[in-house]
């Protein structure tokens, strides 16, 4: 089983710097999109009949939650060859919801989730909202790791977890998606030894995917655009697939898609044994 998580920065942009055509090469089972920017309907074929092609690869069906605060913000997406039982697009409190950050889907005792954390680097006020989103997120991942259902936590999470995860750890100290308060939340639900030291890591918590197989290299996923960030590698690793223990134990391969750049992130790409 092949899951892609990618947040996409805008999923029409993404597609036409050729993403869906990668996308058609890795013959994955499940996508994953986080911040696609649109709403479902701008995304329909000129004759009504589903999404275009430009955007639906053949054997695929595709969901969506899009934000209804506002157009052009958020949304994310779930792609995916098998039909789901059941797709969820609402965790209960409507200022997350309604900002189009969270879908699951449904196969059987799996559940395939997209998230799209907020990030809190426009100021002090979109801070506090993703202080608030986290505390009122932690009882569901908690929850969710107790239910004895599998589950894939896919996306953008906008915190890394320690100084292997991103270029300039002792400068971003004090930025947003570096905070000590936002790795302690983080490192406190996963269940090993790649946090950064501040809390002790759980006997039983969720497991990050792309550390089960390399616990120590230095990994990044999105680079800012300003300046030769990307092309100097000074970059942050934000985007996560997270799993409960038993899927841990299936992971295959993972890999981080720096190139072709189709967005601001790299699509982050895990295989799981069946």
């Amino acid at each position: 089983m092949r899951i892609v998580s990618f947040n996409a920065n805008g999923i029409r942009s993404a597609a036409s710097k050729g993403f869906f055509d990668w996308f058609r090469a890795q013959d994955a089972d499940i996508l994953c999109v986080q911040e696609t920017k649109a709403q479902e309907h701008q995304l329909i074929a000129a004759d009504g009949n589903g999404l275009h092609a430009d955007f639906l690869p053949a054997g695929y069906k595709a969901w969506f939650k899009d934000a209804t605060t506002k157009k052009g913000y958020s949304g994310v997406a779930i792609y995916s060859r098998r039909e789901p039982e059941e797709v969820r697009t609402s965790l209960g409190w409507a200022p997350f919801d309604d900002e189009g950050r969270y879908i699951e889907a449904r196969f059987g005792n799996l559940s395939v989730v997209s998230f799209y954390i907020p990030s809190g680097s426009s100021g002090e006020l979109r801070q506090g909202f993703k202080f608030e989103v986290m505390d009122w997120l932690k009882p569901h991942l908690d929850q969710w790791l107790a239910s004895g259902r599998d589950y894939v936590l896919c996306g953008d999470w906008n915190i890394v977890r320690s100084r292997n995860d991103i270029r300039n750890w002792s400068s971003n100290q004090k930025n947003s998606g570096c905070l000590p308060p936002e790795r302690a939340w983080l490192n406190a639900m996963i269940a090993d030894a790649c946090g950064d030291g501040l809390c002790e890591a759980p006997a039983n918590g969720w497991r990050d995917a792309l550390r089960v197989l390399r616990a120590e290299a230095p990994e990044y996923t999105w680079w800012s655009n300003r300046g030769a960030a990307r092309a100097n590698n000074v970059g942050w690793r934000i985007d996560y697939q997270f799993v409960t223990p038993g899927l841990a134990e299936r992971v295959e391969a993972c890999a981080v898609h720096g190139e072709p750049r189709f967005s601001d992130h790299a699509p982050l790409v895990v295989d799981y044994r069946e």
